[in-house]
């Protein structure tokens, strides 16, 4: 239950309870992301009264830089709680207490996210200590957690896991307490997610879509396209649009006065065809989209001794990448996953920097190339095995996806490593006929954007059905 300010200081230092939490995860796709464990320490003001603290079993895989940061691998999870299991306790705890932690929005939005799985709404009263220390200790170098409590000689242990960051944050907080005398802060601070009364013409704009995969245009009254987008779910999404908070939703809101859209069936073809409609279109509150959308790429080249290595670079000039990222964050993910599965050595892939043997060799996991221990034979035909794959040169394939119904798939098309089209068909069609499905292909514009949308594409989804085409 939410507590009301009634002007009274000692009314509220007598009613105001606070759950204080941490919340480790698996990194990744923003809201894709699950708990790998989560630390809540209740609190009233003066001192702890309650506690919870658990790894989660996230039913997803961990990226690898999350599992090098925090310690916490898939290994560690595998006999751990999964969130349904915990779910209860975490209601219980913070019922009626104010949530409290560093960047809040993360973390309330991460569990806001699980719960929204098991179909609840979880909504709670909210309090970043991030916002608060500016407010309070104006001024300082740096408000990230480590540093902060550091300067304010705070002591820490287990940083990076949930219940020595809570627990931090919690002394941090008593100390953000003690400094706000009159409360007025802490009063001013202290959130909750309002239901937005929404304009009569954004209500009819909602109960006009539906919650199906596929591309929206948005249009201002003189029936001009003010911005494009993509969703799994439409309406859904068009609804963040209406009740969202940030300067582009509030100029969505006030200019948007109708809505239509294409369902795709496929997230694939809404990807192509999002960045082909911004590209044509070029809608004033899409600017980030006309744009490039990837920065990094994998490149290979050979060192001295012929070994080839491969790197994460930034994209320049007219050298053509092997494939592409959204950024280098997601090309490290990458290269960690294909380095464990390939056998490869981590010094030659840019992983491990340093004059000697890596680190994966010292406990038998890599072969020795960086020893010279592996022939350069051997070590390359993998490696080039890997160019191969992910390159889109000279392949010819159709790349099979849901359609937009349960009878019905989609078929994009790929000729020489081109994007040529897409197609969709019965599931009682025989795809194997493509000379017939060739006649039926939609033309889509082949650019570097498609080129990467394609490639990410295919290497997040590893169970598509990809045709590979006769020459």
């Amino acid at each position: 239950m939410a507590v009301l300010f009634l002007g009274l200081e000692i009314t509220i230092k007598r009613l105001k309870i606070y759950a204080i939490l941490d919340i480790e995860t698996t990194g990744g796709k923003y809201n894709e992301e699950g708990i790998t464990e989560i630390a809540i320490y209740k609190h009233n003001g003066k001192t702890i009264i309650d506690q919870f603290i658990s790894l989660v079993n996230p039913k997803r895989p961990i990226q690898p830089y999350v599992v090098n940061l925090t310690g916490i691998s898939n290994k560690m999870l595998r006999s751990a709680p999964k969130f349904f299991e915990v779910a209860k306790r975490i209601v219980e705890i913070t019922e009626g207490c104010v949530l409290v932690a560093h960047n809040a929005k993360f973390d309330y939005r991460i569990l806001k996210l699980e719960f929204e799985r098991l179909g609840f709404k979880f909504e709670r009263e909210n309090l970043c200590t991030v916002e608060l220390s500016k407010q309070l200790i104006p001024d300082l170098p740096s408000y990230s957690l480590g540093k902060l409590v550091r300067s304010l000689g705070i002591p820490m242990s287990d940083r990076h896991r949930a219940s020595g960051d809570a627990l931090a944050t919690t002394k941090l907080f008593e100390l953000l307490l003690n400094k706000d005398l009159e409360k007025r802060i802490i009063k001013a601070s202290i959130r909750l997610e309002p239901k937005r009364q929404l304009e009569p013409k954004l209500v009819a704009i909602i109960q006009s879509l539906i919650a199906a995969t596929g591309i929206y245009y948005m249009y201002n009254k003189s029936g001009d396209i003010v911005y494009i987008g993509k969703s799994k779910n439409i309406k859904s999404r068009i609804n963040q649009h209406f009740v969202g908070e940030n300067p582009k939703s509030k100029k969505i809101q006030l200019e948007v006065t109708a809505v239509s859209y294409e369902e795709t069936g496929s997230e694939l073809l809404a990807l192509l065809k999002e960045s082909a409609e911004i590209k044509h279109h070029k809608p004033k509150f899409n600017r980030a989209l006309r744009r490039t959308i990837f920065s990094h790429g994998l490149f290979s080249v050979k060192d001295k001794n012929g070994y080839l290595i491969l790197k994460i670079q930034k994209i320049k000039g007219l050298k053509k990448p092997i494939t592409t990222f959204g950024n280098i964050q997601s090309g490290k993910s990458f290269m960690n996953k294909i380095v464990e599965k390939h056998d490869l050595c981590q010094k030659l892939c840019g992983l491990y920097n340093t004059k000697g043997s890596c680190f994966a060799y010292t406990i038998k996991a890599c072969s020795g190339a960086c020893t010279g221990e592996e022939t350069v034979d051997t070590y390359n035909a993998k490696v080039q095995k890997i160019i191969d794959y992910y390159s889109f040169k000279s392949k010819s394939m159709l790349i099979i996806d849901k359609g937009r119904s349960i009878d019905e798939r989609s078929a994009v098309w790929v000729e020489n490593g081109v994007l040529r089209g897409y197609t969709y068909y019965n599931l009682n069609f025989q795809v194997t006929n493509t000379d017939i499905l060739s006649t039926l292909i939609t033309p889509l514009e082949h650019n570097k954007d498609a080129q990467h949308i394609l490639q990410s594409y295919m290497r997040r989804n590893k169970r598509l059905k990809v045709i590979p085409l006769n020459d």
